[in-house]
């Protein structure tokens, strides 16, 4: 399948490429509607992983949002499959347990409501696009470090106890997303490791020492952890929870 990546150059771009060595990621700017129709046209994916976003500063909503709805047009222009991702973060967190599919997003954050608008978006221009939320990225031992590992090493970083995510092995969510792009499914899917925990608990489990703890302050999401029974029971790849991608560290 002739597959295109968006964002390649991000920390799940990246992997998408080493295990897809053959995928096409030339870049362009995702907010120049027909650069980006061109550029599909021109390659004809059958497939595209949109994985691009700016989670803030300039050009931060333009990207994410306009950006997605571009991409979603383009490729239906083309007929190639979409599989768009997503985040935890368009929930508050105040639901009390796991978020399924079917739960409507509340974000109340800027980025979290900038990536419910690009769900929206998606859906609206590409009817069988599948929308693919995850939790923070993690590369673990022998992988390069996400932000959030790297964040963990930091003495002077104070990390919340009571905002609760479904931390992802990055390598394990690339493999799912290249499986998915083969599969007959659309709408909305959870995809994130099975392990909930605080920031606080995954940054002492990155850098295995403590942190400085504290509550987060009001205006940021709290548990938005993941139901992603769903997916599991699709997927042959095994989605690794963060105590087990971190184990080899503490062996």
């Amino acid at each position: 399948m002739r597959v295109h990546v968006t964002g390649a150059s991000g920390f799940l771009g990246t992997e998408l490429l080493r295990l897809a060595p053959r995928a096409t990621a030339e870049r362009v700017d995702v907010r120049d509607a027909e650069a980006l129709r061109a550029l599909f046209l021109r390659l004809r994916p059958e497939a595209v992983i949109h994985t691009a976003y700016r989670q803030g500063g300039p050009g931060a909503t333009e990207i994410t949002v306009a950006g997605a709805e571009n991409v979603a047009r383009a490729a239906r222009v083309v007929g190639a499959r979409l599989v768009h991702l997503s985040t935890d973060v368009v929930f508050d967190g105040r639901k009390g347990e796991p978020y399924v599919e079917e739960d409507e997003p509340c974000p109340v954050s800027e980025y979290g409501s900038a990536k419910a608008e690009s769900e929206r978006l998606v859906l609206a221009a590409h009817s069988s696009a599948l929308i693919v939320r995850t939790s923070l990225l993690v590369g673990g031992p022998g992988h390069e470090p996400s932000k959030h590992e790297r964040a963990a090493s930091d003495p002077a970083m104070t990390f919340f106890e009571d905002e609760i995510r479904c931390p992802t092995q990055v390598g394990d969510l690339a493999a799912a997303l290249l499986e998915l792009v083969s599969l007959d499914l659309s709408g909305v899917l959870h995809v994130a490791g099975p392990d909930r925990l605080s920031r606080a608990d995954l940054a002492e489990l990155a850098s295995g020492s403590r942190v400085s703890r504290a509550t987060a302050p009001s205006g940021r999401p709290l548990d938005c952890s993941l139901d992603s029974s769903r997916s599991h029971a699709i997927l042959r790849t095994r989605m690794r929870g963060a105590r087990e991608v971190f184990q080899p560290a503490r062996a």
